[in-house]
């Protein structure tokens, strides 16, 4: 029993991550273009792979749609780390809130496969708002250590006013309201 364990906790083969990334990305686009009930043969040709590969990756639809949406957040709150390691800290926040609006894009497009899913997305939402909130937090205390943003600044504000732009997303132009709005919002917080 000690080797199944082992072999659980074991790093999957670079093949392997490969072939996830590949099946996470032709999803995202075929879950885009075609909802919920886009063909998982033609994501796995899309990704290169086979159906078996697929399914050993994601066994249902409801758990490849999950998969998207999960790599899509830990992408972002990544994301947030690395700006972080190679700009200034105003920088790095501004940056990573331009890629917050992307990030709601892309989760407007893919809301209605994420509700396919059962029981809805409610509970997938819910353990993502931690990542991103987290993102964000570290962002927002580099930028005050750095004196670039005011020191009563909560991030959380920030966060409420990008998702308040993103509820207007039937408005066709939401996005570049949403990328004026980080201008806005950073040259608000900064220090006076």
């Amino acid at each position: 029993m000690r080797k199944n364990s082992q072999s659980a906790q074991r790093k999957p083969r670079s093949d392997a991550q490969r072939n996830r990334e590949r099946i996470l990305e032709a999803a995202k686009a075929a879950f885009t273009r075609d909802g919920a009930n886009a063909s998982l043969d033609e994501i796995a040709r899309q990704a290169g792979v086979g159906p078996g590969t697929l399914y050993r990756h994601f066994p249902t639809r409801d758990a490849l749609i999950e998969g998207v949406y999960r790599n899509e957040v830990e992408k972002l709150a990544t994301a947030a780390g690395r700006l972080a390691e190679t700009m200034p800290p105003i920088e790095a926040l501004r940056a990573w809130m331009l890629l917050l609006i992307d990030y709601i894009a892309a989760k407007h497009i893919i809301a209605p496969a994420l509700k396919s899913m059962a029981g809805g997305p409610t509970r997938l939402y819910e353990s993502s708002r931690g990542l991103i909130q987290a993102a964000m937090e570290d962002l927002v205390k580099r930028a005050k250590k750095s004196g670039d943003l005011r020191k009563n600044l909560d991030a959380s504000d920030l966060l409420r006013a990008l998702i308040g732009v993103s509820l207007a997303g039937s408005d066709p132009d939401w996005q570049q309201s949403a990328r004026r709005l980080v201008q806005i919002l950073i040259a608000g917080s900064r220090r006076v």
